[in-house]
């Protein structure tokens, strides 16, 4: 995501003559002085209720692949350690607030900077493509009937058993053994019922708006049905034909997936406010890097991890603030660098985890974030 064409904008520039720049005009929003793109007018009114990060930076190279994997670890990749993703410390650390309902979801594509890396399979998540449909696992073929249903578990509960005794061993049988058990529970209970959107009324589910607001939607009542943590993502290729990777075309149709943003995010926020849940809910809207002030040569935008920008809403934090300054084109930190350390720690003392606890890898330390600090600001 621009940061400068979406929460920390500039003077307006023009890809026709290389002038740098914001690629929108900026308007006021509910913290006074402050100023978002014109095309995140619903979030404006609400960011009263919300946090800017403008100053978060990386010394990674502009790599997708690399700067995803930090974003959603808080680590750079290692050759002797697979690190946890933040929602798997968070069901680490949290676990389940019901135990018929998996802490962890991702609505998205699996990849494993997703993934519980050393913390083991049991702190993994359960993930979906389709918002309307529910993971497939959890629906029963319509010729398996409740009597051949017992039956098959019975049938594998039998071989579970025996080849958890026959390799005591080997971990990595415990932790499927462990999975199936989590679930068999998912199929058993109710969970299922919190992907029916259908459910919902006409009124709220035209208000959430798109594929990846119907996404929010799903966010919303993953959080009332007791999941701990979910991650929503965008698809690759979204809306405006290259998602927010705006090289050369993509940046011509970008407005249409900010726009798109808006209007998803404000429903979510004032959906989870009118049911009192948005003091206890902290939505966190984030990315792996920002784009420069500057348009390449089709009048695109390359990568930029020197300076970008995040949001936060809710959490009982202290909202209507903004953290930190950028200079007068947004390329580099002038006032209050944050860290992906720092944010991770952030995200994880609003959630009530200690961001000091220390971790094993079998039998090595590893702290929960890389020397990271909360920002203080937003808890005192």
């Amino acid at each position: 995501m621009c940061h400068v064409d979406t929460f920390d904008p500039k003077t307006i520039g023009d890809p026709r003559t290389n002038k740098p720049g914001s690629a929108y005009r900026s308007i006021p929003t509910a913290i006074p002085g402050v100023r978002v793109c014109q095309h995140l007018s619903r979030t404006a009114k609400l960011l009263d209720h919300g946090i800017l990060l403008r100053t978060l930076n990386h010394p990674l190279k502009v790599d997708h692949a690399d700067s995803t994997n930090l974003l959603k670890t808080g680590r750079r990749t290692s050759g002797t350690i697979i690190y946890p993703a933040l929602g798997s410390l968070v069901s680490h650390q949290r676990g389940p607030r019901d135990p018929t309902v998996p802490p962890y979801v991702v609505v998205g594509y699996p990849n494993v900077t997703r993934g519980p890396g050393f913390l083991g399979s049991r702190y993994g998540y359960l993930y979906l493509t389709n918002p309307n449909a529910g993971p497939e696992f959890m629906k029963r073929p319509p010729d398996v009937d409740g009597i051949r249903l017992r039956r098959r578990k019975d049938l594998l509960r039998l071989l579970r058993a025996k080849e958890v005794t026959r390799s005591t061993a080997d971990h990595s049988i415990r932790e499927y053994n462990d999975a199936i058990t989590e679930a068999q529970k998912l199929m058993d209970g109710s969970f299922a019922k919190t992907f029916d959107l259908t459910t919902e009324p006409g009124t709220t589910r035209e208000r959430y708006g798109s594929a990846f607001g119907q996404r929010c939607l799903l966010a919303r009542r993953l959080v009332e049905s007791g999941v701990r943590f979910t991650e929503v993502a965008y698809d690759l290729n979204f809306r405006n034909g290259t998602g927010w990777d705006t090289h050369r075309h993509g940046q011509t149709a970008q407005y249409l997936l900010i726009q798109d943003l808006d209007h998803s995010l404000s429903a979510l926020i004032e959906d989870l406010h009118l049911r009192g849940l948005l003091d206890e809910t902290l939505i966190v809207v984030a990315t792996e890097f920002g784009r420069p002030p500057d348009f390449d040569g089709q009048g695109g935008r390359g990568h930029q991890s020197a300076a970008f920008s995040a949001a936060l809403f809710g959490g009982g934090l202290r909202t209507g603030q903004v953290i930190g300054a950028t200079d007068d084109l947004g390329r580099s930190v002038v006032h209050r660098p944050i860290s992906v350390p720092d944010f991770h720690a952030t995200i994880m003392t609003a959630l009530g985890m200690n961001a000091a606890t220390e971790l094993y890898d079998g039998d090595r330390p590893i702290p929960i974030t890389d020397h990271g600090t909360a920002i203080r600001e937003l808890f005192t």
